[in-house]
Protein backbone atom coordinates (compact mmCIF):
# COMPACT_ATOMS: atom_id res chain seq x y z
CA UNK A 1 0.00 0.00 0.00
CA UNK A 2 1.44 3.36 -0.95
CA UNK A 3 1.62 6.24 1.50
CA UNK A 4 1.62 9.96 1.04
CA UNK A 5 3.95 11.79 3.38
CA UNK A 6 3.14 15.44 2.97
CA UNK A 7 3.75 16.93 6.40
CA UNK A 8 3.20 20.65 6.54
CA UNK A 9 2.24 23.12 9.21
CA UNK A 10 -1.50 23.58 9.40
CA UNK A 11 -2.77 27.13 9.19
CA UNK A 12 -3.01 28.74 12.62
CA UNK A 13 -3.47 32.27 13.81
CA UNK A 14 -0.52 34.38 14.93
CA UNK A 15 -1.64 34.45 18.57
CA UNK A 16 -2.03 30.69 18.79
CA UNK A 17 1.26 29.91 17.05
CA UNK A 18 3.40 30.66 20.09
CA UNK A 19 1.36 28.38 22.34
CA UNK A 20 0.11 25.61 20.06
CA UNK A 21 1.44 24.36 16.76
CA UNK A 22 -0.63 22.22 14.39
CA UNK A 23 0.90 20.04 11.68
CA UNK A 24 -1.17 18.07 9.16
CA UNK A 25 0.15 15.02 7.34
CA UNK A 26 -1.65 12.82 4.80
CA UNK A 27 -0.61 9.18 5.13
CA UNK A 28 -3.05 7.85 2.54
CA UNK A 29 -5.49 9.69 0.28
CA UNK A 30 -8.28 9.53 2.89
CA UNK A 31 -6.24 9.34 6.13
CA UNK A 32 -4.81 12.44 7.80
CA UNK A 33 -2.79 12.84 10.98
CA UNK A 34 -2.94 16.17 12.77
CA UNK A 35 -0.20 16.58 15.36
CA UNK A 36 -0.49 19.27 17.99
CA UNK A 37 2.20 20.43 20.35
CA UNK A 38 2.21 23.10 23.01
CA UNK A 39 -0.67 24.41 25.09
CA UNK A 40 -4.40 24.28 24.34
CA UNK A 41 -6.89 26.34 26.30
CA UNK A 42 -10.03 28.42 25.69
CA UNK A 43 -8.10 30.98 23.60
CA UNK A 44 -7.09 28.48 20.91
CA UNK A 45 -9.36 25.47 21.48
CA UNK A 46 -11.53 26.20 18.44
CA UNK A 47 -8.49 25.51 16.27
CA UNK A 48 -8.95 21.81 17.14
CA UNK A 49 -12.27 21.86 15.31
CA UNK A 50 -11.17 24.15 12.48
CA UNK A 51 -8.01 22.19 11.73
CA UNK A 52 -9.94 18.91 11.82
CA UNK A 53 -12.51 20.22 9.36
CA UNK A 54 -9.85 21.56 6.98
CA UNK A 55 -7.92 18.29 6.98
CA UNK A 56 -10.66 15.69 6.78
CA UNK A 57 -12.65 14.20 3.97
CA UNK A 58 -16.17 12.74 4.09
CA UNK A 59 -15.98 9.01 4.80
CA UNK A 60 -12.29 9.44 5.57
CA UNK A 61 -10.12 8.85 8.61
CA UNK A 62 -8.30 11.20 10.93
CA UNK A 63 -5.87 10.82 13.81
CA UNK A 64 -5.57 13.74 16.22
CA UNK A 65 -2.19 13.34 17.90
CA UNK A 66 -2.20 15.36 21.12
CA UNK A 67 0.73 13.42 22.56
CA UNK A 68 2.94 16.53 22.70
CA UNK A 69 0.33 18.79 24.32
CA UNK A 70 1.73 20.07 27.62
CA UNK A 71 -1.40 21.85 28.88
CA UNK A 72 -5.01 21.01 28.00
CA UNK A 73 -7.72 23.24 29.46
CA UNK A 74 -11.04 21.75 30.49
CA UNK A 75 -12.78 23.97 27.92
CA UNK A 76 -11.00 22.07 25.15
CA UNK A 77 -13.00 18.96 25.95
CA UNK A 78 -16.12 20.62 24.47
CA UNK A 79 -14.22 21.04 21.20
CA UNK A 80 -13.29 17.37 21.15
CA UNK A 81 -16.92 16.45 21.81
CA UNK A 82 -18.08 18.77 19.00
CA UNK A 83 -15.50 17.19 16.69
CA UNK A 84 -16.80 13.73 17.59
CA UNK A 85 -20.41 14.69 16.80
CA UNK A 86 -19.50 16.40 13.51
CA UNK A 87 -17.32 13.55 12.37
CA UNK A 88 -20.03 11.01 13.16
CA UNK A 89 -22.41 13.03 10.98
CA UNK A 90 -19.86 13.15 8.15
CA UNK A 91 -19.00 9.44 8.50
CA UNK A 92 -15.39 10.22 9.40
CA UNK A 93 -13.61 7.64 11.52
CA UNK A 94 -11.19 9.25 13.94
CA UNK A 95 -9.20 8.68 17.06
CA UNK A 96 -7.08 10.79 19.33
CA UNK A 97 -3.73 10.14 20.97
CA UNK A 98 -3.70 11.91 24.35
CA UNK A 99 -0.79 13.28 26.33
CA UNK A 100 -0.75 13.00 30.12
CA UNK A 101 -2.40 16.44 30.37
CA UNK A 102 -5.14 15.46 27.90
CA UNK A 103 -5.71 12.10 29.62
CA UNK A 104 -6.19 13.90 32.94
CA UNK A 105 -9.00 16.07 31.49
CA UNK A 106 -10.58 13.13 29.66
CA UNK A 107 -10.64 11.18 32.93
CA UNK A 108 -12.73 13.95 34.48
CA UNK A 109 -14.90 15.06 31.54
CA UNK A 110 -15.32 11.75 29.70
CA UNK A 111 -15.63 9.05 32.38
CA UNK A 112 -17.75 6.91 30.01
CA UNK A 113 -14.88 6.96 27.46
CA UNK A 114 -17.14 8.15 24.63
CA UNK A 115 -14.26 9.67 22.66
CA UNK A 116 -12.13 7.30 20.58
CA UNK A 117 -8.65 7.12 22.15
CA UNK A 118 -5.49 5.26 21.10
CA UNK A 119 -2.18 5.08 22.98
CA UNK A 120 0.09 5.75 19.97
CA UNK A 121 0.12 6.31 16.21
CA UNK A 122 0.61 2.68 15.08
CA UNK A 123 -2.27 1.56 17.29
CA UNK A 124 -4.45 4.45 16.08
CA UNK A 125 -3.85 3.60 12.42
CA UNK A 126 -4.40 -0.09 13.06
CA UNK A 127 -7.66 0.63 14.89
CA UNK A 128 -8.94 2.84 12.07
CA UNK A 129 -8.00 0.24 9.48
CA UNK A 130 -9.30 -2.84 11.31
CA UNK A 131 -12.25 -1.49 13.29
CA UNK A 132 -14.08 1.28 11.44
CA UNK A 133 -16.87 3.10 13.23
CA UNK A 134 -20.03 1.02 13.36
CA UNK A 135 -23.21 2.63 12.14
CA UNK A 136 -26.07 2.60 14.63
CA UNK A 137 -29.73 2.39 13.76
CA UNK A 138 -31.80 5.12 15.33
CA UNK A 139 -35.51 4.81 16.04
CA UNK A 140 -37.17 8.06 15.04
CA UNK A 141 -40.63 8.68 16.48
CA UNK A 142 -42.92 10.55 14.12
Amino acid sequence: MSTMNAAKPAISSVNDHRRAQFCAQWLWPATAVISVRGELDASNAAEIIDCGIRHSRPSGQLVLDLGAVEFFGVGCFACLHTRNVRFAGDNIDWTLIPSTAVSRVLGICDPACALPVSPDLPTALSTLRDHPRQLQLVNVDR
